[in-house]
């Protein structure tokens, strides 16, 4: 690897999210070049990174063409062209995570398959080609989830009766049981080249009731130290069943009788993390640069307790986005926002979040409340 304290040093990221936007706050802090490649040229990033090259992430050639510029290329979404990640590892460009397990993970049946070689605990499931195979299932309930290039709770269905996969497309599958669970649960580790790792508190998901997405993460989750000690040690596992190097995400269910069942993993920083920019000694941004930059690991305790909501595109509304009562929620001790810079909102599309910190988890769990209710994402008239 070329020493990234050169001026010479261009690190590559695919995608210019928000995921990466909160990156770029790292990049500068260690004066990196960052080089961004992304659909979109109104992605978050295109005006703040180093440099912004506009292109398809699934396409070979686009993004073969884009490794060749930089000097070490990351993700900050899983939903990008594998070959051609493979075709750059082989030429000899550093590549985190790892083209072949990010295949892996990309694909949710191939996901799971590893999970069951490698003795991770993980709910039942059965991987279907086409939609007509599960159509032939009598036994409800159950969850399905499209193979691929789901996101935020899209391709992911609960399933009660036949009448409701009349909605879903006729895509590459798998369905799961439906777990009874005390909590969502989710555990995020960093390891770097030398294996040297370092676990995140475990961190409790409330989830929207129709949307399927996040709406509070807390950190740290209200449950047994023997559960959460389980819980790292089985993302743990995960980690080390991957030889995985970056930050991964593991995100999990808590069962009636306290066992822990891995969902899915996430090889990126993730909506479960960003409690740590406000909240913990090292964000996991910055964990996740020094992770693939083989640094040494920073501290990720929290020095407070945590709480993120999610801020999403509230329904009824579509078009260019207005935060409503944003100067209620800044006259609250401990909170801090973060807008993504998306230009358009439409309904449940993630625009931003805000953290709140406060030594006692329940006060903040109260004050996160209200700031879910006060503040709003609509569009101009």
């Amino acid at each position: 690897m070329k020493n990234y304290y050169s001026s010479s040093f261009r690190l590559g990221i695919l995608g210019g999210g928000q995921l990466g936007k909160m990156l770029l706050t790292e990049t500068e802090k260690f004066d990196i070049y960052s080089v961004i490649l992304d659909g979109s040229l109104d992605a978050p990033c295109a005006e703040i990174c180093n440099e912004f090259h506009h292109g398809n992430l699934m396409d070979y050639q686009t993004v073969y063409d884009f490794g060749k510029k930089v000097d070490l290329l990351t993700i900050e979404i899983e939903h990008v062209n594998v070959e051609a990640l493979l075709q750059l590892e082989k030429e000899g460009l550093i590549v985190y995570p790892k083209p072949e397990v990010l295949e892996t993970i990309q694909h949710k049946g191939k996901q799971k398959d590893f999970f069951k070689r490698n003795n991770i605990p993980t709910s039942d499931y059965a991987r279907f080609n086409t939609l007509i195979d599960v159509k032939n299932i009598t036994d409800y309930p159950f969850v399905w989830k499209t193979a691929q290039f789901g996101y935020d709770g899209t391709g992911v269905k609960v399933i009660k009766s036949p009448d409701d996969l009349n909605s879903l497309p006729d895509v590459e599958c798998i369905i799961e049981d439906l777990i009874p669970f005390k909590n969502e649960l989710a555990v995020i580790v960093a390891r770097n080249f030398n294996g040297e790792t370092k676990t995140y508190p475990v961190v409790e998901m409330e989830f929207h009731p129709t949307a399927n997405q996040v709406e509070y993460v807390i950190c740290p989750a209200r449950i047994d130290e023997i559960v959460a000690q389980k819980a790292q040690d089985i993302a743990l596992s995960v980690v080390d069943s991957f030889n995985f190097i970056g930050l991964l995400a593991v995100e999990m269910f808590q069962t009636k009788d306290d066992k822990i069942l891995v969902n899915e993993v996430a090889p990126r920083t993730h909506n479960s993390g960003h409690y740590s920019i406000e909240a913990s000694y090292t964000s996991q941004f910055e964990q996740h640069l020094r992770a693939i930059l083989d640094l040494p690991l920073g501290n990720p305790a929290s020095k407070v307790a945590g709480i993120m909501v999610n801020l999403v595109g509230e329904e009824g509304y579509a078009g260019k986005v207005r935060y409503k009562n944003m100067e209620e929620i800044l006259q609250i001790d401990g909170v801090t926002p973060h807008i993504y810079g998306k230009k358009e909102t439409r309904p449940f599309r993630k625009m931003g979040h805000v953290t709140i910190v406060n030594e006692d988890i329940d006060e903040a769990r109260r004050i996160a409340e209200k700031v879910k209710k006060t503040i709003r994402v609509i569009s101009e008239k």
